[in-house]
């Protein structure tokens, strides 16, 4: 398999701490998986927004595109205003990518949800609170 694109999408805010996560995690993301081309896109506030980085995917040498919102739970961001971002219909979570002519698989990804690994963060972080005391 070639090179796949991943969308990190965070929501945005007029506070630098929800940019600076996404991009953390992408450069993150990028250290770790060389067979992945990450970019990160907002859907508020923060630059660049879903669709700038979008059309930053075009001129990338990729075969498939996965857009992984950054988000614990469900919500109207992840069902209906990000598939609209990306020119999907409410519910559908694979779709086509037209760059520059040719087409390449687009999916989106749930976001985080229920996880061991979340429960984990959360006892690393209930035990680094604790340590203070």
């Amino acid at each position: 398999m070639g090179t796949k694109g991943i969308l990190l999408v965070g929501h945005g805010s007029t506070m630098p701490y929800n940019q600076e996560l996404v991009e953390k995690t992408a450069a993150m993301i990028k250290a770790g998986n060389m067979d992945f081309i990450v970019k990160c896109g907002f859907m508020n506030i923060n630059k660049p927004t879903i669709k700038e980085s979008l059309n930053e995917f075009r001129h990338e040498p990729i075969d498939a595109l996965v857009v992984v919102p950054l988000f614990l739970a469900k919500g109207v961001h992840i069902e209906k205003d990000i598939p609209g971002e990306i020119g999907l219909p409410e519910g559908i979570k694979k779709g086509i990518f037209v760059m520059n002519g040719r087409s390449i698989p687009l999916v989106y990804a749930d976001p985080i949800g229920s996880d061991p690994l979340l429960a984990d963060l959360m006892v690393k972080n209930a035990t680094k609170a604790l340590s203070s005391l």
